[in-house]
């Protein structure tokens, strides 16, 4: 009678001789490691009695009790002596095999974990610690900072910019050539945003990260340095092209945390990218023209002198440098070997291997059934509603600096790059104060569908209260304007 406990599982075998001398039938009781029971029950050995056994293949479902056949007559000395042997021979044979498959662990909930796979290793540690992962949602935060940091940090100066450059013949044809260089950067990122969406999946998010944060040291520090209204274009579509990251660490926010905390992740997400695209154009406005803002500090002559756009493409490049090489030490979350559907790793999917092919066919015919995404009307509504106020959101940071620099004459307020910053650098710190304290205990109370709601409905008011701010000057339209883009930009975070 043998009882063994595998992974948490049982498995019983029992085989005697009655009374009478004949034999007695077995049971086999196996359950989702019935595979790799089989295979352990072969090293065993009974030589009290001379009892032999012969376990014959089974496919079994889960949880499956069936009779064990009719045994032959009971063999000679001779005859148990060569099984036994023969028996130990193949014993080795399966051990050796055994070896090359990777170990698998099994979990309360029937989840295995693979030896070895990094994502395995991520889901071990989320179940040992039921605890908030602070560090790796540093990683999140600062890779997404990173990430839209680069994207608006040229809008305070970038009509500026044109204007050096010398290809607007007029005045008025400024925002014009401004947007199209604004525009080159979400170009280049709807051209490849899925195919890095795709490589994260299949490479692992780590390499994908590491790929697009090297892009943002290379041409956001190239941009900085244009000299030619084409190359200022060029350097700013590769930078959007090659910078794919966001996606990626939408998943990764929820892949690296328990159930419960995904809400936190996501809000971390959306935090670090609405700060960066305040606190971009904050050092855009205050870092530009640095030659003609701190004479005492940078001279006409120096580098930042001849290329006075130069210092906040450098220390957007240089923070992104710090992240790059934090991110050696940045677990991956991708799981190497065949998961379920439901995002699991299934004891089947696990060991596909000790599965006869024509039964993995049979299998996998039924339960690879997928349902087309474009059908999902939930998944696409809200990618829709989500695409929608994107184009409001990103048209609203471009055309606010080109606005409030422009001209009375023109409809802008006449404002420098600096007092741009300035506005910019106190929405940025609202809008960590509101994610930190407010927007949780709105959501809890209203829930993510009825607040973005009302966002966006607030947002209509406060957007059509903007042209009569130019007929306002001195501290009463910084106060009403710095309200208002205040105001403004919470409401856009609760919406996305």
């Amino acid at each position: 009678s043998f009882g063994l406990y595998i992974g948490g599982s049982r498995f019983c075998f029992s085989l005697g001789r009655d009374g009478s001398g004949r034999h007695r039938h077995g049971q086999l009781k196996l359950d989702r490691h019935g595979s790799r029971a089989k295979s352990i029950l072969t090293h065993l050995k009974h030589v009290q009695y001379r009892c032999w056994a012969r376990i014959t293949t089974y496919s079994l479902a889960p949880t499956t009790s069936l009779p064990h056949p009719s045994l032959p007559p009971f063999p000679s000395s001779e005859t148990a002596a060569v099984n036994m042997a023969e028996q130990d021979r193949n014993g080795r044979e399966a051990a050796a095999a055994e070896s090359s498959v990777p170990l698998l662990e099994k979990k309360a909930d029937g989840v295995l974990y693979v030896e070895g796979c990094p994502g395995c290793a991520v889901d071990r540690r989320k179940a040992a610690n039921p605890g908030i992962p602070y560090g790796t949602f540093i990683y999140v935060w600062t890779v997404t900072l990173c990430t839209a940091l680069p994207i608006s940090s040229l809008f305070p100066f970038l009509y500026f910019m044109i204007r050096d450059l010398h290809v607007a013949k007029r005045t008025e044809d400024i925002g014009f050539y401004a947007g199209f260089v604004g525009a080159s950067f979400m170009f280049g990122r709807c051209l490849t945003s899925t195919l890095w969406g795709i490589a994260a999946d299949r490479i692992g998010r780590k390499p994908v990260v590491v790929f697009g944060i090297l892009s943002v040291v290379i041409f956001n520090t190239l941009f900085g340095l244009s000299v030619t209204y084409w190359m200022a274009i060029a350097t700013r579509f590769l930078l959007g092209a090659l910078n794919g990251l966001l996606g990626p660490m939408k998943a990764y926010a929820i892949e690296v945390c328990r159930p419960e905390h995904e809400p936190l992740a996501l809000s971390l997400v959306s935090t670090a990218w609405g700060i960066g695209l305040i606190i971009g154009p904050a050092l855009g406005g205050y870092l530009a023209l640095p030659a003609e803002k701190y004479p005492n500090i940078f001279s006409p002559d120096s580098l930042f002198g001849r290329f006075p756009y130069f210092l906040p493409c450098l220390c957007t490049s240089v923070f992104a440098a710090i992240v790059l090489i934090s991110c050696i030490w940045m677990p991956e979350t991708l799981h190497k070997h065949k998961v379920s559907d439901d995002g699991n790793q299934s004891v089947e999917a696990l060991e596909a291997h000790l599965i006869d092919p024509k039964e993995e066919v049979g299998q996998s015919n039924s339960s690879n059934t997928k349902k087309s995404l474009f059908k999902n009307w939930p998944l696409m509504s809200s990618i829709i509603v989500y695409c929608v106020f994107s184009f409001h959101d990103m048209a609203y940071t471009e055309v606010f600096s080109l606005w409030a620099e422009s001209d009375r004459k023109y409809g802008g307020l006449s404002l420098s790059s600096e007092d741009v910053g300035q506005t910019l650098a106190i929405t940025g710190a609202s809008l960590l104060v509101y994610q930190l304290f407010m927007y949780p205990s709105i959501i809890k109370v209203l829930g993510p569908i009825k607040s973005s709601q009302i966002a966006a409905v607030l947002c209509i008011p406060i957007l059509f209260a903007y042209p009569y701010m130019t007929y306002l000057s001195g501290p009463g339209l910084s106060i009403v304007l710095n309200i208002a883009s205040v105001i403004k930009n919470n409401l856009g975070v609760s919406i996305l």
